[in-house]
């Protein structure tokens, strides 16, 4: 079985992209977002109107992953035109293009350290590092972990840490994150004095609520499951992190389409460059990618992963708190 070099190799032959193909995916999930987005704000019947703010939510998450394969260079590279798709549809996600490439960047580059790999994702310690925590320390880890912070994740997760937090520890390197938190400021004024409190909250709330909580989710999923492998710093492997610390999602053909293929984790952080329509493609012609750890989006499988809390080195594995 190939490793390191030699299967990084292997994926580049993936790394080309369809121009046409990346831009016809680009312009139709845009499409959809702006005719959602219409029918939210002008609708009266409110179940139609309540319809499309979800379908507008799960439509953002797809638009996400086209905008993060953006910045990984994975599709229209160079292209003035996505960027300037791109970069104002990151400002009004709440994930401004300074601040999510350095924590993501990171975040590829330490995936499943044990010191170290919070930046860009959840935080995750040992049993020995859990027992010398101090009281306040537990409770901001147990928060960072838990179910309700993914849930509301629209406030917390983005609006405090991806632009308020960001903005605060670097004012000139992430001015884009308090450009993000006007801009979000200047929208929730317009739609509530112009339009009212029912076009405000499913136009903006809902929909970025369902977009946020299903994104936070499915970083959640991709790095804390069953079977997933964590190393220390001294022992760290790029792609065992790969193709170990990284989950493949098993969803069906409508939720793979709003998550744009992003369940394909592995071969995602073997070569984050390659155009997300070809990981399909590019697991089932490579071998060593075709055993991975495998969760979904069944009750019990996010249950369990929500039950895993700590790193256990002595057996290898996540274990609950109640465990420790």
């Amino acid at each position: 079985m190939r490793q390191g070099h030699e299967l990084i190799q292997a994926s580049k032959a993936f790394a080309s992209e369809d121009v046409a193909k990346s831009w016809r995916h680009v312009l139709v999930t845009v499409s959809l977002l702006i005719g959602l987005q219409v029918l939210t704000l002008t609708s009266l019947w409110w179940p139609l109107r309540a319809a499309c703010s979800v379908l507008m939510g799960l439509t953002t998450v797809r638009m996400f992953v086209l905008y993060h394969d953006f910045l990984h260079n994975g599709i229209l590279r160079r292209s003035k035109m996505a960027k300037a798709i791109m970069y104002p549809f990151g400002v009004w996600v709440l994930t401004p293009p300074n601040v999510w490439r350095q924590t993501h960047n990171y975040h590829h580059a330490h995936t499943a350290k044990i010191v170290g790999s919070h930046v860009g994702s959840y935080p995750m310690v040992t049993i020995a590092m859990w027992r010398d925590m101090t009281w306040p320390q537990r409770m901001l880890y147990r928060f960072a972990r838990h179910p309700m912070n993914i849930v509301l994740g629209y406030v917390t997760i983005f609006l405090y840490g991806m632009c308020f937090s960001s903005f605060a520890r670097n004012p000139r390197k992430n001015w884009d994150s308090l450009l993000a938190l006007v801009v979000h400021g200047a929208l929730t004024w317009l739609l509530l004095v112009y339009l009212g409190v029912a076009a405000w909250f499913f136009g903006l709330v809902l929909p970025l609520t369902i977009a946020c909580a299903s994104g936070a989710y499915l970083f959640y999923a991709q790095h804390n499951f069953e079977g997933v492998h964590v190393q220390p710093r001294h022992e760290w492997n790029y792609t065992d992190a790969a193709l170990h610390s990284s989950s493949f999602m098993r969803l069906g053909p409508i939720m793979r389409w709003f998550t744009a293929n992003i369940g394909y984790h592995h071969v995602h952080h073997l070569n984050p460059t390659i155009p997300f329509y070809r990981l399909p493609e590019a697991m089932a012609s490579i071998p060593e990618l075709q055993n991975p750890s495998v969760t979904s989006l069944k009750l019990s499988d996010i249950r369990e992963c929500f039950r895993l809390k700590l790193w256990d080195p002595d057996q290898g594995r996540m274990v609950g708190f109640g465990e420790v």
